[in-house]
Parts: C-alpha cells; structure tokens; sequence
C-alpha cells in the first residue's frame, strides 16, 4: 500500500514537474510571466519607496497631504493667460504654471519647426554663402548650452530695449520697452462669436477641402489652389464678416501712467526671451533631422520629377518633403519633449512656469517638497505622453503602407 502511494506521488510530482517545464520552455507564455513578475517586483519597490517616505515624513511632523492647494498663494506671478492675483490658492497658481509651460512649450514647438525646416532646407543649398551660414549657426548654436542663450537673450532685451518713457512706439497703440510688449486688449462683443465660428468652420473646411483635392489628384493628377482657397476660407472669409458686422471688437490701448504702462495687454520679456532662445536652439537640431531626411530620398526621385516638367519648389513639396517626413517624424519627436521639457529652465530668468510656481515659490512657503515634487514631475510625465502619442499617431499615418 505504502509502496502504491510512493509511486503514485512520485508520478504526480513528475507531471507537475514536466507542466512546470512546458510552460517555462513556451517561448510566449515565458515572455508573459517575466513581464509580469518584473512589473510585481517594480510597483513593489516604488510601494516599499513611498511607503518609507511617508513614514519619515510623518516623524518630522510633516505627513502627506495635497490640502496646501487650497491655501493661499501670497505671491505674484507677472505672466498669465487666466484671472489671479496673491490671494489666489496655490492650486490656481498652478494652473497659471501649467498655461504658461504650454504656452511656451506649443509656441517654441511652432517657431523651432519652421526655422529648423527653412535652415535644413538652407543647409543643402548649391549657394556657397546660403550653406555655409547655415552651417554657422547650426554649429554655434547646436553647442552651446541651451540656459546661456536664455540668459543671453534675456540680457540683450532687458538691456537693450528701452524704457517705458522712451518705448518704441509702434502704430500708435503698440508700445515695445525693457518691461515688455503693450499691445491693445482685445474686448469682445455679442455678434464676435459668429466671426468665432466662421474661423472655426473655415478651419474645418480647409482641413477637408485639402484631403479631397488629395485624393482628386492622386486618381487623377489635376491640382487645386490648395494654399489659396484654404487662405481664402479661413483668413479672408471671418475678415469680411468682421466688418460686414460692423467690427464687434472693443480694443483697451495701453496708456503710460507714472513709471510703467496700465492696461491693454502684455507680452513679458521672460517669455519673449525663453520662447526665442529655445526656439532657436531646437531649430538648429532640427535642421540637422531636416538635412538628413531630405538626403535620404533617393535623388533619382527629384530626377524623374523634374523630368516630368514639375518646378523644383513642387518637386519639393510633392515629392521629396512626403518621403523625407517618415525619417524626419521619430527623431522630431525627441525635440519637441526636450523643448517642454527644457521650458522649466525658466525660472532662471523669472517666467513663472509649472517649475518656478509649484516647484519654487509654493514648495517654499508650504514646505511640501514631496507633494510639489511629485505634482511638477507627474505634469512633465502628462505632457511628453501626450505629445508622444500625437507623434505616434502622425508618424503611424505618414508610414509606406505595403502592397
């Protein structure tokens, strides 16, 4: 009897064994439980990380809380796209860092793009002097460090331009000094929200408009004003109905009162500097990304177009610029993040971005290092997700599709 169990547990520990084995040698399931185990082992250890921090933190009498949001701010920030003044709660002081990080972030996006575009372009001109200019200043910028042409930047303006009594004026209701660009505020008026959404549906049109005149030209190879309609219905279009409805905007001019100018509207030279400076530096790595899609379109492709009688400028847009974009797009998105990302050294020279609002003053005031920390790091971890997922998405729509 004993020796039937013997053998009998003996078998079974066998199959065990021999299962055991199956899955471990099944080159799919391994790959699942390694995962798996990796990601236990990972949230463990920020578990254990967290956990530890929490326990310090409360034997300094400090605990972990987010409720200093709701605590006032008691300081000033110069720069904001919404309402907010000292007697705001840090939780709004952090919502003018997350407008102003994005506002620069998406104008030096646009900026860098166009310039490094243009001095890609430049870069492999048969112009000696064009080329070699470029050259220049992708070399010279590329490096030197990206915080000393913001200092460099910021120096020059606040340096060179001049006082409010003695502002450049320009048109008579812009006004440009050492504090900033004052520009008319514009106001309003019920009937605006039809120009609003005239804007908005020409948009719209103009995004249609040009997939249709696409695809009419890939079946049958006639072309459309593209540019020229697209320009007509989104700009020219809302402009006439702008006065056709008897101009519905109000303006507030800024007017020099005492040392400095009152109302209207303000550009800091912070942001002038931070969104130039950054600007000019992404745009001489993007020109390099530019240069080398541009090279690695086969020029018997450029040949065959011009052959064809198509103009040197069409050959570009048409033929070279569609097939260079699957080898500019990835490493484009690289520097877009480093240009968000590279927007916290602003507080450098002053710009209350996310980092100098929650991440400087309030960690300061409150002594919440744990809690500011993680919220600057969880906004920049939101943001370059979200800008990876478009560049994901746009690079997945401009790929070679396979026959």
């Amino acid at each position: 009897m004993n020796s039937g169990t013997s053998v009998g547990s003996t078998s079974s520990a066998a199959q065990q064994r021999n299962i055991v084995s199956r899955i471990w040698n099944d080159k799919e399931t391994r790959s699942v439980i390694v995962q798996v185990v990796a990601l236990v082992l990972l949230f463990a250890f920020f578990a254990f990380m967290i956990r530890n921090a929490v326990v310090n933190l409360e034997a300094l009498g400090k605990g972990f809380s987010f409720s200093f949001l709701n605590t006032p701010a008691n300081y000033d920030i110069n720069q904001r796209l919404i309402e907010y003044d000292s007697r705001s709660t840090h939780w709004r002081a952090m919502q003018v860092g997350i407008l102003n990080t994005l506002l620069v972030a998406f104008a030096g996006i646009v900026l860098s793009t166009i310039l490094g575009f243009i001095l890609g372009v430049l870069r492999l001109s048969k112009n000696w002097l064009t080329n070699k200019i470029a050259h220049i200043y992708i070399e010279y910028v590329r490096n030197v460090p990206v915080l000393l042409h913001i200092l460099l930047v910021h120096g020059i303006m606040v340096h060179s331009l001049p006082r409010p009594k003695s502002a450049i004026t320009l048109g008579e209701t812009g006004f440009l000094t050492n504090r900033g660009l004052f520009m008319p505020k514009p106001l309003p008026e019920p009937l605006m929200w039809a120009v609003a959404a005239l804007f908005v549906a020409g948009i719209i049109f103009a995004f249609l408009f040009r997939r249709w005149a696409k695809k009419v030209q890939d079946e049958t190879g006639k072309v459309y004003p593209v540019f020229w309609i697209s320009l007509f219905a989104v700009i020219v279009l809302p402009v006439l109905a702008f006065f056709l409805l008897g101009a519905p905007m109000a303006w507030e001019n800024p007017e020099l009162k005492g040392f400095n100018f009152r109302g209207g509207m303000v550009i800091r030279p912070e942001f002038i500097a931070l969104w130039l400076a950054l600007s000019f530096y992404t745009a001489a790595f993007i020109a390099e990304i530019v240069r080398a899609g541009i090279l690695a379109v086969s020029h018997g492709q450029t040949e065959a177009s011009l052959a064809l009688g198509i103009s040197r400028s069409r050959t570009l847009n048409l033929v070279v610029i569609p097939q260079a974009l699957r080898v500019i797009v990835p490493p484009l998105s690289s520097q877009y993040l480093n240009i968000t990302k590279n927007s916290s050294l602003a507080i450098a020279i002053g710009y209350m971005d996310i980092t100098a609002t929650i991440g400087g003053i309030s960690l300061n005031q409150t002594g919440r290092e744990m809690e500011c920390m993680l919220i600057v790091m969880g906004l920049y971890l939101i943001f370059s997700l979200i800008i990876s997922m478009f560049m994901n998405w746009y690079n997945n729509r401009i790929r070679l599709v396979e026959r």
